[in-house]
């Protein structure tokens, strides 16, 4: 079915839509965009707390509920804010239908809790557009081969609007949140961080993955697979945020910043394993344990063998952990040690790739605070360092000031 007019996409997460007055100026932003001549698909998360909550509830009646009647049970927060904004803009007097992830075409894999998209049949969508109606989507969820109810895991709302605007072929992705776009380090460490304009695909990927909460990284690495276009900007104000696309050429490459933003990470723990056989293998079976309970590792340090012996470092998500070192405790003969007493900082700009040096300069920022350093970890535009959760502020504002990214 082919459909002409201009598409574009708007999400709006729990803090946008908290409570019947947010609602109610959702509401207007939706309409105001229907107004410049748009079809717009809105995709929502639940209001609030509300996941919490039916988290909380679930765990006063089971210690380990199963992950598809979670599913099941998560699903609901997205389907009440998509009903409700609908009713809004009904209300105002525009033509609106909401409609469930299953309803609206997104098929997942069965990978409950965490399931990825793998197609997004929008016949139904473009038949309610056809007939000039303002579409609105429950967010965060989908429906398997076997028509059971799916939920995408942690910013799945972002995942599933980012995922509609490919599949509509939108012009853009608007991702509205609760602050004004993209900014250098976070404003509450940092008075003088100023908000990015543009930014690229792979700085918006460091920068979500290092600890930048605007939009999730399952979202960004969609974004970039399918070339959708992505404006992150305030739903409590008209300014104009954060565009995240690839349109720069590489010879302007040269003339940009050469640290765009740094960001921190406070929800990370050091998990250090001490008594590996130093032998090929045993790595790859140590990680290959963590992979199938689907733990995901980030950064990696291996000691240098003694005596036939190695050590691994690596960081977890805190709310990993506990599976974690379930997972290792299978383990024989190696010792175990835990710290949640650290933070990651970063450091990100597609700049750095021309400018040798950027690295030391790190360092020494953080060496004349007195920050040791306990872990590193580059790629081609970003440096990664792990400190004592404690001087994590101090680290922040130090590289902020350095690199010279104040106002």
């Amino acid at each position: 079915m082919r459909y002409k007019k201009n598409i574009i996409v708007l999400k709006f997460g729990g803090t946008s839509v908290g409570d019947k007055d947010k609602i109610k100026r959702v509401a207007d932003k939706v309409i105001k965009a229907r107004l410049e001549g748009n079809s717009v698909v809105v995709a929502v998360s639940a209001m609030g707390d509300t996941t919490d909550r039916l988290i909380e509830l679930a765990g006063k009646i089971a210690s380990s509920p199963s992950r598809r009647e979670m599913d099941m049970l998560m699903s609901t927060g997205e389907q009440v804010s998509s009903a409700l904004l609908a009713i809004a803009i009904q209300e105002k007097g525009y033509n609106c239908i909401s409609l469930s992830g299953q309803q609206a075409g997104i098929l997942t894999d069965d990978v409950y809790s965490n399931a990825k998209i793998l197609n997004i049949k929008v016949d139904r969508i473009l038949k309610e557009l056809k007939k000039d109606r303002v579409v609105v989507v429950a967010g965060f969820q989908g429906v398997n081969i076997d028509g059971d109810i799916t939920t995408l895991g942690r910013g799945g709302s972002d995942t599933t609007a980012v995922a509609l605007a490919s599949a509509l072929k939108a012009r853009y992705c608007e991702i509205y949140t609760d602050v004004d776009g993209v900014y250098s380090t976070d404003p509450n460490v940092v008075n003088e961080a100023i908000k990015l304009e543009t930014l690229s695909y792979d700085e918006m990927l460091e920068l979500a993955s290092s600890g930048a909460k605007v939009i999730h990284l399952r979202a960004v690495e969609f974004a970039r697979k399918h070339n959708v276009i992505l404006h992150i900007r305030s739903s409590f104000n008209d300014i104009e945020g954060t565009w995240v696309m690839d349109d720069y050429k590489k010879d302007e490459r040269m003339e940009r910043p050469l640290i765009t933003g740094v960001t921190y990470d406070i929800g990370e723990a050091k998990v250090s394993i001490f008594g590996l056989e130093d032998k090929p293998g045993v790595a790859a079976n140590l990680f290959g344990k963590l992979a199938d309970v689907d733990i995901d590792v980030d950064l990696i340090v291996q000691n240098v063998s003694e005596e036939n012996f190695a050590a691994i470092s690596f960081t977890v998500k805190n709310e990993d952990l506990s599976l974690a070192k379930e997972v290792l405790n299978k383990l024989r003969n190696i010792r175990i040690e835990v710290d949640t007493d650290i933070a990651k900082v970063s450091i990100v700009g597609a700049g750095m790739q021309t400018h040798p040096g950027v690295a030391a300069k790190m360092f020494k920022i953080l060496a004349e605070k007195d920050i040791n350093i306990e872990m590193i970890s580059t790629s081609p535009i970003r440096i990664s360092c792990v400190v004592k959760k404690s001087r994590i502020k101090e680290a922040v504002k130090a590289l902020h000031s350095g690199f010279g990214l104040a106002k």
